[in-house]
């Protein structure tokens, strides 16, 4: 089974892309709860090296660093910005424009193309579904936007496939949890941070 995205179809940001047309239209987005904890988490793991190196004496440039920090942060932020939206006609995953097509190309697939939703078993022992289409190509369904029960419920009225057992991958107590464990690493880099800054270390800022 091929899981790469259909080669006949576009993003929708495209200006030869066909957008799903209706009145009755549904976009999900992220959830605000999974995007805070990730781009916190990032924060977190990463604010601290440009800093680390003034104490450790680090080959690689503070610079460098912050340079390699900067595109992370926005290719991070470029893939939480993902928008899902369902119509009578299809499903589109979609991203703003300012996303180049290259980093998330983003896809659209009719309902009439869908032949099943499949689960597939991740490498954590959690579930993830797949649209297959008569085609035998496969499209990931969405799992981390909000009001995600509302979108497999458009999903089964508009397929006629069951979807009453698929479940969300994480439950957002997981990742409340993620983001208080999160909070914690913040609290000892500015911590590290502030000790670097008051043992008379070079600014990495500068």
């Amino acid at each position: 089974m091929s899981l790469e995205p259909l080669p006949d179809l576009s993003v929708v940001s495209e200006p030869s892309a066909t957008p799903i047309q209706s009145l009755e239209l549904h976009s999900f987005g992220i959830s605000p709860l999974i995007r805070l904890t990730l781009l916190g988490l990032y924060v977190a793991l990463t604010l601290p090296l440009p800093f680390l190196t003034q104490v450790t004496s680090a080959p690689v440039p503070a610079s460098w660093l912050w340079i390699g920090i900067t595109i992370g942060a926005i290719a991070l932020y470029a893939a939480l910005s993902e928008r899902v939206i369902l119509d009578q006609n299809g499903i589109q995953v979609t991203y703003p424009r300012w996303v180049p097509r290259w980093l998330r190309p983003g896809w659209v697939l009719p309902w009439h193309e869908v032949q099943a939703l499949k689960p597939r078993s991740t490498g954590q022992g959690g579930l993830v579904y797949y649209f297959l289409t008569h085609s035998g190509k496969a499209y990931l369904l969405p799992m981390r936007v909000s009001g995600f029960a509302k979108l497999v419920q458009q999903v089964q009225q508009k397929t006629g496939i069951d979807t009453s057992d698929v479940r969300p991958l994480a439950q957002p107590w997981m990742y409340l949890i993620l983001l208080g464990l999160t909070l914690m690493l913040l609290a000892v880099d500015s911590w590290t941070i502030w000790t670097v800054w008051t043992q008379g270390y070079p600014s990495p800022l500068n």
